[in-house]
């Protein structure tokens, strides 16, 4: 070689040391560049055919849903089922559109026989008692084991080791809970008199569909938490557990004149007098074993209130709680450790009112009432009586040392005996917040989700009652009674009233109103009865948020709409829509929304007490008037023949959702 090509050589290598590397097919980047300088005929390599890179698959950028209609009684059949009407738009990063059409498919309706894994079958939404033991309805002439007609909050989760005989495609597991069941054989209420089943199905996902059935039934033993009271809203933990709540506590101060936890106990124990009141009002928390089992432990340090639907922030240690109470508060726990609620600091909000009408507004300061562990609690819990713990007086004891306090819609005199802070704060939550200057003013607060994109919680206030509207806990604000969502903005470097920083960075700091949540009450009924305006959202309750989806889905417990509607509400566009109507008289629950379980979305979704007829009569038994004056009469047989008498709720989900990648 010359030392002219040897320098020309040197010259592109030199060139190539300083260049990033292309790939080409078939040849080095180096011997290609050779070629086009002039090098030796020796060094020469054939020049490759360049490859197109294979584009990027498109991936989900937008979604929309269509409205559906409100069913009327043209169509008495949609209104006492669940029916979808809506269509899912989606848009790709490609520019391409397809639309989905939802439908809602039951896993079950509660009282039928569901195979138990085992070879064998049981009773889906069954009761048992701390022995594991059905408990049996004696008003029935064939003593028939009760169930459930009110499943409520449910959790979607997977687990990578799970292995469960049947299962041909994916194996799925869903946590379902019931609250009550609403009435005996013979008719009587039976509200809060049944300890809270709890169950773990094992789904098989089919891999190309996602398509979910029903394979396994499995009832938790509750018996290590001593039973679980009345659990309604529910969510699942970053960490995969279900999170589950006891709302409505019972009151430890009057226990002994309480026929209804006296009922509970009884059913429960076998003995009236066995329960104690401060085991219940706390949160419980399932985790799911790999072969469709699961345990339950209960944490006592989170406050005793009235739990219904919690949210845990993506540090996994801040959980904000709704407390769906008359004379409730906003509450907040941080757990000591992430992914761990066994210790931690309790607070409760302070609402600093800004504004009053539309839903009002306010900043949110935040109080400490005490750090614990669930098992200092717990040991408090076994051994005191409320009198250990408080005085508290229903009539002013003209006593200096006793403080007024709201408490259940009237006024409680209390006063804390010495020493006994930590059990007041932990088992006499709602009475001693209200003693530390929290804002015990909310009516019906329900489900909490999060926003964690743009750091916004979202709280549902179901019902905007006269404890909110009368200065309780500094609240004063206009309504409307209907309720409404609030959106909570979310920051780091909080200070509680002492002055001691809150160690989470997802603390809320202000509390207001959704315009296009707020609902708008009616002042007469329209023509089919309804008391809020039907093309509106209306009590409030379960909520949870697609982050993918950047949608909002609200279930309602209305009192106010004949028929109760999941709506679907993007945060982007604040397009608001209908996508799913409850049978009459049934109240939207189960909300769960998940992104991504092996690739799918879904929406899981139940109701219960179907057919809870408001009506009133006259004494010849004529309706007349009530929310479902104008429709009861007609649809009452159509329920009961779909939902066993009466006496059934369906347990599902909507289908239909894309992969969303």
């Amino acid at each position: 070689m010359s030392e002219y090509h040897d320098s020309s050589r040197r010259r592109v290598l030199k060139f190539l040391s300083g260049a990033p590397l292309l790939p080409l097919a078939g040849a080095s980047t180096a011997a290609a560049l050779l070629t086009a300088c002039g090098g030796d005929n020796d060094d020469v390599l054939p020049v490759p055919t360049p490859v197109a890179p294979t584009p990027a698959p498109a991936t989900l950028t937008s979604v929309t849903f269509s409205a559906m209609p409100a069913p009327t009684l043209a169509d008495a059949a949609k209104m006492a089922t669940t029916s979808v009407g809506s269509t899912m738009s989606a848009t790709y990063s490609d520019g391409t559109k397809q639309n989905y059409s939802l439908k809602y498919e039951a896993f079950f309706v509660t009282g039928a026989m569901v195979p138990n894994g085992n070879g064998g079958t049981i009773l889906a939404g069954g009761y048992y008692d701390i022995n594991n033991k059905p408990i049996l309805d004696k008003t029935d002439a064939g003593q028939r084991q009760f169930f459930s007609d009110c499943p409520d909050g449910s959790s979607l989760l997977k687990l990578a080791n799970a292995k469960v005989d049947g299962v041909k495609g994916n194996p799925v597991f869903a946590v379902v809970q019931f609250e009550y069941t609403s009435k005996n054989v013979k008719g009587d209420s039976m509200y809060g008199m049944l300890p809270s089943p709890i169950a773990i199905l094992t789904l098989d996902q089919d891999k190309t569909t996602g398509a979910l059935s029903l394979v396994k039934y499995h009832n938790v033993d509750t018996s290590p938490a001593n039973g679980l009271w009345i659990t309604c809203g529910a969510s699942r933990s970053p960490w995969n557990t279900h999170l589950s709540s006891e709302e409505y506590e019972p009151d430890a101060t009057v226990v002994d004149k309480d026929t209804q936890f006296q009922a509970f106990s009884t059913n429960l124990y076998g003995d009236a007098r066995k329960a104690n009141p401060y085991h219940y009002g706390h949160l419980p928390e399932v985790t799911v074993n790999p072969d469709g089992t699961g345990s339950i432990k209960k944490h006592y340090c989170l406050g005793r209130i009235s739990h219904e639907l919690v949210q845990v922030m993506p540090d996994e240690r801040t959980v904000l709680m709704g407390d769906d109470a008359t004379n409730g508060g906003l509450f907040m726990f941080v757990a000591d450790k992430a992914q761990d609620l066994s210790a931690g600091a309790l607070y409760v909000a302070k609402w600093n009112q800004k504004t009053a009408e539309n839903g009002g507004s306010a900043d949110l300061t935040w109080i400490l009432l005490g750090k614990a562990t669930s098992a200092e609690i717990k040991a408090l819990a076994d051994k005191l009586k409320a009198a250990d713990i408080m005085g508290v007086r229903t009539a002013d004891p003209q006593d200096a040392t006793f403080k007024k306090i709201p408490f259940s819609g009237k006024s409680n005199w209390v006063k804390v005996n010495p020493g006994m802070e930590q059990a007041a704060a932990f088992l006499e939550t709602h009475r001693y917040a209200a003693l530390k200057g929290g804002s015990l003013g909310f009516t019906k607060m329900e489900g909490t989700t999060v926003n964690a994109k743009d750091k916004i919680a979202y709280s549902a206030i179901a019902s905007i009652g006269s404890a909110m509207k009368d200065g309780s806990g500094g609240i004063s604000i206009k309504g409307p009674s209907a309720g409404a969502v609030y959106a909570l903005n979310m920051k780091g470097g909080q200070k509680d009233d002492t002055g001691a920083a809150i160690n989470s960075e997802w603390v809320p700091v202000d509390m207001a109103a959704v315009p296009a949540l707020l609902s708008e009450d009616l002042a007469t009924p329209d023509a089919l009865g309804n008391k809020a305006n039907a093309d509106k959202v209306a009590n409030p309750d379960n909520i949870k948020f697609s982050e993918k989806l950047r949608t909002l889905f609200i279930g309602e417990d209305s009192s106010t709409h004949v028929n109760n509607f999941l709506w679907a509400y993007n945060v982007d566009t604040k397009a608001l829509v209908r996508v799913l109507s409850n049978p009459a008289g049934a109240e939207s629950t189960g909300l769960h929304a998940v992104d991504d379980i092996n690739g799918f979305a879904y929406i899981m979704s139940n109701f219960q007490h179907a057919g809870d007829w408001d009506v009133s009569k006259d004494a010849s038994g004529n309706v007349t008037g009530g929310l479902h004056a104008k429709v009861a009469g007609t649809l009452d047989p159509l329920i009961k023949a779909n939902y066993r008498g009466g006496y059934g709720a369906a347990v599902g989900y909507l289908t239909g959702l894309p992969q969303l990648g």
